[in-house]
């Protein structure tokens, strides 16, 4: 028997609780992870208090991240003992997922755990963290350095734009952090901001052009607030979107793209290839200490990620959630 969130549709309804399993409702895959911690993610919560279309097939164990053990393994590249990360691969919406104490996974989805990460720091990190490297590395690409102007950072005090904020700091860049909740100023500050503007600078309709500012950005809301990043982008700078918080839509203008040369650089982290996936992590693992997770994770035990997931759909979250699934209570934020 195993602990884990379960989903379900009783009598046409929904249910979301924390029930004992047996193991052999798992589904079939070549590897067999006992999982340490996972991570309450934007998408997770969507599923558990459900509030979008996120679950595929019922019932479900929510939970896009995993980090653990193999306890078996039929796949040649995982031996019985190896630490694995999970993250994205449909896991937690057609797949059961990693908010449990097991999962069976494929093969072809793991990545070994870099050596300077544990469980614990890896998914404090999290798809947040790996989405915020995908994100730094394209505006990298894009050879946008350190001293080319300010980087923008929207729904910075969410994990994705936390993480973005510390790694795009840490790295050089000025990076002007946008958000909704004031009372973050201090804490984005901590994390490496030079400035931080209100989200309704950027959340309404806007012009097709602005005034050019942005050298790049890194946005995770979509909708006006995308279309307007993009407007006020410099000559040949680059966006990088990887969110959709305020919507799918994008009332935006081919001008930037046209009179400015920008480029919009789509960012996704639930099925990239396999070996940016491993780039991501190793780089990461290297700028772990940089990067003050314990300013930005708070760590929870399994039996609170239900109230949890509708805390982060109300706003009330900042930072990334870390779930030990071994946990009987809270852990609380640890330094």
């Amino acid at each position: 028997m195993f602990k884990a969130i379960h989903l379900s549709r009783p009598e046409g309804g929904f249910a979301a609780a924390e029930v004992e399993l047996d193991r052999s409702v798992l589904p079939q895959a070549d590897v067999t992870v006992r999982i340490e911690h996972s991570s309450l993610n934007y998408k997770d919560a969507l599923a558990i208090a459900n509030r979008g279309p996120v679950v595929r097939q019922w019932p479900m164990i929510p939970g896009i991240d995993g980090a653990g053990v193999v306890e078996a393994s039929d796949s040649e590249e995982f031996r019985v003992g190896d630490r694995v990360i999970l993250n994205g691969w449909g896991v937690g919406e057609n797949w059961f997922g990693c908010l449990a104490q097991y999962a069976r996974l494929k093969s072809d989805w793991l990545i070994p755990m870099p050596d300077r990460l544990d469980s614990r720091s890896a998914m404090a990190l999290g798809t947040a963290g790996y989405t915020a490297m995908l994100c730094v590395q394209a505006i990298e690409r894009h050879h946008v350095r350190p001293g080319a102007g300010e980087v923008l950072v929207t729904g910075a005090a969410g994990g994705v734009g936390s993480i973005a904020v510390a790694l795009l700091a840490h790295l050089g860049y000025r990076v002007v952090a946008s958000t909704g909740r004031a009372a973050e100023a201090d804490y984005l500050k901590s994390l490496g901001a030079a400035e931080v503007i209100d989200r309704a600078e950027l959340a309404a309709p806007g012009k097709p052009l602005a005034r050019e500012r942005w050298a790049a950005a890194v946005d995770t809301v979509g909708s006006h607030t995308l279309a307007n990043a993009c407007a006020a982008t410099r000559y040949g700078g680059v966006v990088a979107a990887c969110g959709m918080a305020q919507g799918l839509d994008f009332p935006a203008s081919v001008a930037p793209f046209i009179l400015r040369g920008v480029t919009l650089r789509g960012v996704d982290s639930v099925m990239a290839p396999r070996a940016e996936r491993i780039s991501a992590w190793q780089r990461l693992s290297h700028v772990l200490d940089a990067l003050r997770l314990d300013d930005i994770v708070h760590e929870i035990g399994l039996s609170q990620v239900i109230a949890h997931a509708h805390k982060l759909m109300a706003g009330e979250v900042r930072g990334r959630i870390c779930v030990d699934v071994n946990a009987s209570h809270s852990a609380g934020s640890r330094a």
